[in-house]
C-alpha cells in the first residue's frame, strides 16, 4: 500500500508542475472519460489507491477543459 500511494503522489506532483499549459480539449476529453471509466472500475474492485488516482485524473480533465473553454472565450473578447 505504500509503495501505490508513494506512486499516486508522485503523479499528482507531476500533474501540479505541468499546470501552466493547458492541454488540447480532444486530449482533456479523451483522458477525462478515460479515467472516469477507469475509477468505477477501481471502486468496483475495491482498490482505494487508484480510485483516488483515477478520480483525481478525471477532475484534473475536467478543469483542464474548463480552462480551455476560459481561454478561448477570454481571446474572442
Amino acid at each position: 500500500m505504500l509503495i501505490g500511494v508513494t506512486g499516486m503522489v508522485l503523479i499528482v506532483a507531476a500533474w501540479l508542475l505541468s499546470l501552466k499549459d493547458i492541454p488540447s480539449p480532444r486530449l482533456s476529453a479523451l483522458y477525462g472519460v478515460g479515467s472516469a471509466l477507469l475509477t468505477v472500475h477501481s471502486v468496483a474492485i475495491g482498490d482505494p489507491v487508484f480510485s483516488i488516482l483515477n478520480a483525481a485524473s478525471t477532475a484534473l480533465a475536467l478543469i483542464n477543459l474548463a480552462r480551455w473553454f476560459r481561454s478561448r472565450s477570454a481571446k474572442q473578447l
